[in-house]
């Protein structure tokens, strides 16, 4: 048992043979932790900006092709290294609180690969939501769960595009291949799941601006309501600085237009994954976290 551990871990150290990328980035990447850090949150809910915390945790894994999950046996089943995104916020809309979380799987040798998979679930007081897209066959195939009557339980698939989840993993890889004009984008999960929308790609702008050592990439929607706008190093590692999301900020044809906005306060490199006792507790508060 003890010699698995340690092929498996060793396996999260060594990028895949086939993966051509810059010997930083492996340096980087490849050391046995994952990047955390923690955004002041203002989200937009309910025709009002409510404070709380986002944190975003990039970590590169082995990920089964097929199966579209993490790589955890020893068997010769065909793997590729992925960036990997968890992306989660956490506030309050009053009284009851809101729990969301999306997972990105982008491939590290992004030429070969799009994203393969993306998650999105929110829970919250009223009832909890679910959706997942998986790359099959050069289409997106997806499904979405939901409490809510409307919404229920429902299958979909569209062409391969740009999904907006994926510019996340795609500034930390090759920030320089972000598409730029008019392009055809899949809003992001929880945009979809929190404004009971439709899942479907959308026409947008993007565009990218070079200020000194910042970039600024931005995608402004032309057939929703909605535009987002991230901040990030322009030198390795492209840390993600800052983000903005602008749109609707409730339901109905008076709702306000509110800006849901994710600010850079910490950041650490750890291997969180084996600091779960209750004497590593104090790391939360290193990381900002309450």
């Amino acid at each position: 048992m003890k010699m698995k551990i340690l092929l498996l871990f060793f396996a999260m150290l060594i990028p895949l043979s086939g993966d051509t990328v810059p010997e930083a980035f492996r340096q980087y990447w490849y050391k046995g932790k994952a990047e955390l850090t923690r955004y002041s949150l203002e989200q937009a809910r309910y025709g009002e900006i409510h404070r709380g915390d986002a944190v975003l945790i990039f970590v590169t894994e082995p990920f089964l092709s097929e199966k579209q999950v993490k790589k955890e046996s020893t068997s010769n089943a065909p793997a590729v290294s992925v960036l990997k995104l968890n992306l989660t916020k956490k506030f309050f809309t009053g009284i009851y609180p809101y729990s969301l979380m999306t997972s990105v799987f982008t491939p590290v040798d992004y030429g070969k690969n799009r994203t393969l998979k993306v998650a999105s679930s929110i829970q919250e007081w009223c009832g909890q939501t679910y959706s997942q897209l998986n790359l099959r066959n050069d289409r997106y195939k997806g499904i979405m769960h939901s409490y809510f009557e409307e919404e229920a339980d429902q299958t979909l698939e569209f062409n391969t595009g740009w999904l907006e989840d994926e510019i996340w993993t795609r500034i930390r890889i090759a920030p320089e291949t972000l598409p730029v004009g008019e392009i055809n984008i899949v809003p992001a999960l929880q945009f979809v799941q929190l404004g009971h929308s439709d899942l479907k790609p959308e026409k947008a702008m993007a565009s990218r601006k070079n200020e000194g050592k910042i970039f600024i990439y931005v995608v402004d929607y032309k057939t929703i309501n909605r535009s987002l706008t991230i901040r990030f190093e322009s030198s390795f590692p492209h840390a993600i600085l800052s983000w903005e999301e602008k749109g609707a900020g409730g339901f109905g044809p008076n709702a306000p237009v509110l800006t849901t906005r994710g600010v850079k306060t910490h950041s650490l490199m750890l291997d969180y994954w084996n600091k779960h006792r209750n004497q590593d507790a104090p790391l939360r508060e290193k990381l900002g976290l309450k």
